[in-house]
């Protein structure tokens, strides 16, 4: 075999093998990026509004997903459990006399209401202690009512400073209301 025969055969001999690992980081590459957006998608279908709040928060995408799945991953770890028919019906009516109280005192209806969603998170296995891991704790079992909750959360905050219209606090009542049905009717 000729000189020129053996350099043409192992040029072609390298250039297959090129050939061959630019396919298979190609491919490689294929996989990540079709994971990643899989992985983004899910997290957007589970979370909802949430997951557009936490990409805000968090300053991006990569982050918001991590902060996500560590809370999906923290709330399989919590003894969350449904409520019996007396405690649903107990807390129902505390609520129904919660809310007939706000005519006449809407600040302390809105105390009451922030307290009663409170217990309700508390029997059902929702650490309460901080509001920010509770809100987390809530979204990935109710993503589409936490919105409401932080929302509700804030006008409190504001009564407590004394920055909060009568209206501002019916919007609180409002809102603790959506995820309170939430809570004790899941």
């Amino acid at each position: 075999m000729s000189t020129e025969r053996k350099d043409r055969d192992m040029d072609t001999g390298v250039l297959v093998t090129i050939v061959l690992v630019v396919l298979v980081v190609l491919i490689a590459v294929a996989v990540v990026v079709t994971t990643r957006r899989r992985r983004s998608e899910k997290l957007q279908e589970q979370y909802g509004p949430e997951y557009e709040r936490t990409v805000e928060e968090s300053g991006g995408r990569r982050q918001a997903e991590s902060d996500l799945s560590e809370r999906s991953k923290r709330a399989e770890g919590l003894d969350i459990r449904p409520l019996t028919a007396e405690s649903r019906e107990s807390y129902s009516e505390s609520w129904r006399q919660t809310q007939s109280e706000f005519v006449d005192s809407p600040e302390e209806a809105v105390g009451k209401a922030d307290e009663l969603v409170q217990e309700v998170m508390r029997e059902r296995g929702y650490p309460v202690e901080n509001f920010e891991q509770a809100a987390a704790d809530v979204s990935v079992e109710h993503p589409r009512v936490v919105g409401e909750y932080r929302a509700a959360h804030a006008i409190s905050m504001a009564q407590q400073h004394g920055e909060a219209s009568t209206e501002d606090l019916r919007q609180a009542m409002v809102h603790y209301r959506a995820l309170f049905d939430e809570l004790l009717n899941d």
